[in-house]
């Protein structure tokens, strides 16, 4: 092909740029990885008619479709509109006429204005796994309105429990469904089952008293997983009637300075999750002085510190009263070139307004 071909401007668009001279791979939302299967036919249609024929399942959970020449793209576009309404605009009630909450007007066909938050990902959560704490795609879809559209970049990840079968300790923002659990010893028969259970799959906090027959608890290191409750044969473990949630912050892959994430909240509420990343745009915004880039949410933290990150992300946002917050985040990056942070002070990057 042999033309100019504004790279950026498909990519933003949400096709990928193959090793191929005008071959590209687009990319469609999935929040939360559920959508109806109806959309299976449309996604082989578009395999045998723009495509080479094969699709693929995104890391991200995202329809991933090869082998689309550039000059097909515009056609493309037309075609996922009605997907994009009823994906994005009419089950997630995502206003497609803003991008980061300032007014943007859409052109529905000319596909997806932005591709700065990529596509929430989840595990199937208590929708089907016995382990689930969590609707994990309801709550993804309440969260892909506050994130999308938006050029600022940042990934989320949705484990409807503790085993975080989804990895939300590998990207910006990752979610976990948790419970508190009331003992009612009335209840128990002292068969230390749930104290054997959290022995092998937990963290160790129950143990059976052997005089009375009853349960301890150290509730320091619960990390709310549900096992007890799952193996206690007479209920004498009790969820709360609403489930709470551990965020954990900044993990990454990538080149250059790989870490897991860290945890940020605790027993947080769905509101306050919800409150929390409503600031995700004004913080992105202020580090990169209203200048948007392709630059992971882990890396805007690091630009700003976390002490900031945490007073604009917690501005206005009331937290429930069992929610703890980490008074501070000592990162672990794995540095594959010695010395990686040391560099010229003219090489420094700066968080907030530039001169």
């Amino acid at each position: 092909m042999n033309r100019d071909i504004n790279i950026k401007a498909t990519r933003i668009n949400c096709f990928r740029q193959s090793k191929v001279d005008g071959i590209f791979m687009l990319q469609m939302r999935v929040p939360g990885g559920m959508v109806d299967a109806k959309y299976l036919e449309m996604i082989q249609y578009m395999a045998k008619t723009w495509g080479d024929g094969n699709f693929h399942f995104g890391t991200r959970q995202t329809f991933d479709i090869p082998g689309i020449k550039y000059d097909d793209i515009p056609a493309v576009n037309a075609y996922i509109e009605n997907y994009i309404k009823e994906v994005d605009a009419e089950m997630c009630d995502v206003d497609m006429n803003k991008i980061a909450g300032e007014p943007a007007e859409w052109d529905p066909s000319s596909g997806y204005p932005t591709i700065g938050a990529r596509n929430i990902t989840a595990c199937i959560g208590n929708y089907h796994c016995i382990c689930g704490n969590i609707n994990t795609f309801e709550l993804a879809r309440k969260l892909e309105k506050i994130i999308f559209p938006s050029h600022y970049h940042i990934k989320i990840n949705i484990a409807g429990c503790p085993n975080d079968c989804n990895k939300a300790h590998l990207c910006d923002f990752g979610i976990i469904g948790t419970y508190k659990f009331d003992y009612h010893p009335e209840r128990c028969i002292g068969c230390g089952l749930c104290a054997k259970k959290c022995e092998h799959g937990a963290t160790r906090v129950l143990s059976l008293d052997e005089g009375t027959a009853k349960i301890l608890k150290d509730p320091c290191c619960c990390v709310g997983c549900g096992e007890c409750a799952r193996a206690c044969p007479t209920s004498a473990w009790q969820r709360h009637p609403e489930p709470l949630y551990r965020v954990i912050l900044g993990g990454r892959t990538g080149r250059q300075t790989p870490r897991l994430g860290k945890m940020f909240l605790n027993w947080a509420s769905e509101d306050v999750i919800i409150a929390v990343l409503k600031n995700w745009q004004k913080f992105s915004a202020w580090v990169m002085d209203y200048k948007p880039e392709y630059l992971h949410g882990g890396h805007l933290i690091d630009r700003a510190g976390y002490k900031k990150f945490k007073e604009i992300m917690l501005d206005g946002v009331e937290l429930n009263p069992e929610c703890m917050v980490a008074e501070d985040i000592f990162w672990n990056e794995t540095e594959y070139r010695s010395n990686f942070n040391v560099k010229p002070i003219e090489m420094h990057h700066h968080a907030g307004p530039q001169d």
